[in-house]
C-alpha cells in the first residue's frame, strides 16, 4: 500500500511517477480499483488531481523464474542429455524466496522455454536429480521430455551409480550403512536417521587417505535421500569438513567439502553405458592439502 499526495495532474501520471511503473500499468489499477483519492475509489485516469490524498493497494507480484547467462562447466552434450560440472554456491532449481541464480535459470531460454509454475520453485524442466547448493560435481540434465523420462527411470531403477568424495572430521567406519532417514523431529529444516518418515537409506563407505583425526572419504549412495551422505557421515561420527548443518564451521573451507565426483548412467537414448567425472575442485584440494593431506594417485584434480 503505497500513500501519497499530488496538484493539478493526471491520476495516471501521478501514480506511474509515485510507484515507478508504466503509464499503462497505472491506468490498469486504476480500472482495476485499487486507487483511491481520499476517501473514494477513482477508475479515471484522466482525473486531475487536487491535492488529496491518494492510496494505492498494488497487485502482489508473482516472482518469475527468468533466463540468465551462467557460466557452468559443461561435461558432456549430446541431442539428449546434458552433463554439468555444477560449482559450489550454486543451486539446483529454485526454492521460495530464491528464483534467481540456479541451473534451471541457465537451462532456460538456451534449453527450454520459460515456464510459469505456481508456485514458481516448481520450475525444474530437465532437472533429473539435484545436488544440494554447496556440493559441487556432476550433474545430469535432460534436454527433452523422453530424455527426462527414461533418466529419471535409470535414477528410479537404481541403475546410476555415483561416487563422491567428502572430507571428514573423524575416521567413518567403512563398509554399507543401511540407515532409514527422516524429517529431524524438531529441526525441520534438517534430516535424521530415524526421523520422522524415515525412508530406507544405503551408503557404501570407504576410506581413501587419513591425516591426523581427519579422513578423505569416497561415499557410494544406492538411494537417494535429502542430504544422504552428509547425514550418514554424521551418524557414523564424521560429519563432513565444514558443514555447517550436521558439523561445524571450518577456517579451511566455506562450504561442506563434498563432492559428487563419478556418476555412471545408461544413455536415455541407446542404452549405453556412460561416465563422467568432475574434477576435484580447488577449494578442497586446498583444504586437504591445508590439513596436511596428501591426494591419492588417480583422481583428477581441478588445475589452478
Amino acid at each position: 500500500m503505497v500513500r501519497f499526495r499530488k496538484e493539478g495532474v493526471r491520476l495516471d501520471q501521478a501514480v506511474a511517477e509515485a510507484l515507478g511503473v508504466s503509464r499503462a500499468r497505472a491506468q490498469a489499477w486504476i480500472a482495476e480499483g485499487r486507487v483511491r483519492v481520499g476517501e473514494k475509489v477513482v477508475e479515471k485516469p484522466a482525473y486531475r488531481l487536487k491535492g488529496e490524498e491518494v492510496l494505492v493497494e498494488p497487485p502482489e507480484e508473482k516472482p518469475m523464474v527468468v533466463p540468465e547467462e551462467l557460466s557452468i562447466p559443461v561435461l558432456y552434450e549430446d541431442e539428449d542429455m546434458l552433463v554439468l560440472n555444477k560449482p559450489p554456491g550454486l543451486l539446483t532449481h529454485p526454492a521460495p524466496g530464491v528464483y534467481t541464480g540456479t541451473v534451471v535459470n541457465a537451462l532456460l531460454g538456451r534449453y527450454y522455454e520459460v515456464e510459469e509454475a505456481e508456485p514458481p520453485e516448481r520450475v525444474r524442466p530437465g532437472i533429473v536429480h539435484r545436488l544440494d547448493k554447496d556440493t559441487s560435481g556432476v550433474l545430469v540434465v535432460a534436454k527433452h521430455g523422453g530424455a527426462l523420462e527414461a533418466l529419471a527411470r535409470a535414477f528410479r531403477n537404481r541403475l546410476v551409480f555415483k561416487r563422491y568424495l567428502a572430507l571428514t572430521e573423524g575416521h567413518p567406519k567403512e563398509g554399507t550403512l543401511i540407515a532409514p532417514i527422516g524429517r529431524h523431529p524438531v529441526e525441520r529444516h534438517r534430516m535424521h536417521v530415524g526421523g520422522i518418515a524415515a525412508r530406507y537409506a544405503e551408503t557404501d563407505i570407504a576410506l581413501l587417505a587419513t591425516q591426523g583425526p581427519y579422513a578423505l572419504v569416497e561415499a557410494r549412495p544406492h538411494t537417494g535421500r535429502t542430504h544422504q551422505i552428509r547425514v550418514h557421515l554424521k551418524h557414523l561420527r564424521a560429519p563432513i569438513l565444514g558443514d555447517e548443518l550436521y558439523g561445524r564451521k571450518s577456517p579451511h573451507i566455506p562450504r561442506q567439502a563434498l563432492h559428487a565426483y563419478e556418476l555412471r548412467l545408461p544413455h536415455p537414448r541407446t542404452g549405453r553405458i556412460l561416465e563422467f567425472r568432475a574434477p576435484v575442485p580447488q577449494d578442497m584440494v586446498r583444504a586437504w592439502e591445508a590439513l596436511g593431506g596428501v591426494w591419492p594417485e588417480g583422481l583428477v584434480l581441478e588445475r589452478v
